[in-house]
């Protein structure tokens, strides 16, 4: 009933929700983003962020439209790339543009169920490239250990229920801390100290009971963040042990190659959380907010760049695809126009 409301209703003014005889919310007409204002040179801030918003729709794009046009790429494996590549473009989709018209234009003022929404799909994408980097720990894990097994391991409907699994536990996460922010009241102040809605910087601006939400707000990181990163690492646990006790040293490069791709993502995107979160009090309030945009930013944008460069058969499809199905079709168009 409340994420339902949480979608109807209007925010051209402020209203009080009222629920019974006993409960009363009031909402805001708006919220004001002012986490990013008072910085020296913060316009060039801004232009890097388009840039970087430019690179990942690129980049993204590229590796979805290869997986989709190389029938040998539509493997267990690079279906949850692929899965990996939209959620990316979407995310920094749903962040950058608005995070560049709030701050860049101006915009300040966002209205409550914009806010709300806002943050629901910017939480939803960063807690979806999460769970994928699970699904492509379990892929290596069992292409590693499992070598003679992965075919039967790891099949297209086991991807696919990962990332149906996947999607609809992190809708489920971000979704109640959303319907449990619509309970709140705003009394005072609606300036939210961040880049966007953030959900800390949000509930904390209630001015009723805040237990369920500090609930969610301890709980959505361990299951979004501390969970996955216990079976990553568990899994390259067991994939250490399985090589330390049946291969070669060459055996152990070789197989480690493979690895160094979803290494990379895994580091660009738990790291800079995991250091934002653990020091993030001890740094100044505007850092901490530059950091954090970063680090929710950056990843998004490295993901399609890394797995082009390292991943050896999306570098030679695309080749192939360039060669084969784009240049002849280039200069058919190029002949017409001449």
């Amino acid at each position: 009933f409340l994420c339902f409301l949480f979608f109807k209703l209007s925010c051209s003014e402020k209203y009080i929700l009222s629920l019974g005889k006993n409960i009363t919310f009031v909402h805001p007409a708006f919220f004001i983003i002012g986490g990013l204002t008072g910085i020296p040179n913060i316009t060039l801030y801004y232009v890097f962020l388009f840039f970087v918003y430019i690179v990942s729709v690129v980049g993204n794009t590229v590796v979805m439209a290869v997986i989709y046009l190389d029938h040998n790429l539509r493997t267990p494996k690079y279906i949850a790339v692929f899965n990996l590549a939209f959620v990316d473009l979407f995310g920094n989709t749903a962040l950058v543009p608005k995070v560049l018209d709030i701050f860049l234009f101006g915009h300040y003022y966002i209205p409550y169920n914009d806010c709300l929404t806002f943050l629901f799909f910017c939480y939803t994408c960063l807690s979806l490239q999460s769970f994928n980097l699970v699904a492509l720990s379990y892929d290596r894990m069992v292409a590693i250990i499992f070598p003679l097994h992965y075919q039967v391991k790891v099949t297209h409907r086991l991807i696919l229920s990962l990332i149906a699994f996947f999607w609809l536990l992190a809708i489920t996460i971000i979704l109640t801390a959303v319907g449990l922010l619509t309970r709140l009241s705003f009394c005072d102040s609606v300036v939210i100290q961040s880049y966007f809605c953030d959900h800390g910087p949000v509930y904390r601006l209630g001015c009723n009971d805040l237990t369920p939400n500090r609930v969610i707000a301890h709980l959505a990181p361990v299951l979004v963040l501390w969970v996955p990163l216990a079976f990553i690492v568990g899994s390259y646990c067991c994939i250490g042990y399985s090589l330390s006790k049946t291969a070669t040293c060459r055996e152990r490069l070789k197989a480690l190659k493979t690895c160094t791709s979803h290494l990379s993502l895994v580091a660009i995107y738990f790291l800079p959380a995991l250091f934002i979160f653990t020091f993030g009090s001890t740094i100044l309030p505007n850092a901490r907010t530059v950091s954090l945009s970063l680090a929710t930013v950056m990843p998004l944008t490295l993901n399609p760049i890394i797995y082009g460069l390292q991943t050896q058969e999306i570098k030679e499809s695309l080749k192939k695809l360039l060669k084969v199905k784009i240049a002849p079709q280039f200069w058919r168009v190029w002949d017409q126009l001449a």
